[in-house]
């Protein structure tokens, strides 16, 4: 089992930037396809962002795309996750996952963190 931990998140003006982390346990971390997806009270959980195991392949949700950047260093076993130009509607509580294929689905991945809020405000 992989355990993550996310951090970075906090209380941002809007325009502003962050960058969250997310920490990964384990010797087996380079192969797992890795994503991103937030949730906010009474709304499903969304995607965000995924990277495959390689780092050569990303994805990003459309309300992110141009503004967020997913990357990884898999030999200090973190994936980060810029993000610029923030805006209201973007708070949220962040969720690491790490998964066996990069996928846009929550269900496709197999481990997930504890979460970190993130708050924009205007």
């Amino acid at each position: 089992q992989v355990q993550l931990v996310e951090s970075g998140g906090g209380l941002v003006q809007a325009g502003g930037s962050l960058r969250l982390s997310c920490a990964a346990s384990g010797r087996t971390f380079a192969r797992y396809a890795m994503g991103w997806f937030r949730q906010v009270p009474g709304k499903e959980r969304e995607f965000v962002a995924a990277i495959s195991w390689s780092g050569g392949n990303t994805y990003y949700a459309d309300s992110v795309r141009g503004r967020f950047t997913i990357s990884r260093d898999n030999a200090k076993n973190t994936m980060y996750l810029q993000m610029n130009s923030l805006k209201p509607e973007d708070t949220a509580v962040y969720y690491c996952a790490a998964g066996l294929s990069t996928s846009y689905y929550n269900s496709d991945y197999d481990f997930w963190g504890q979460g970190t809020q993130v708050t924009v405000s205007s």
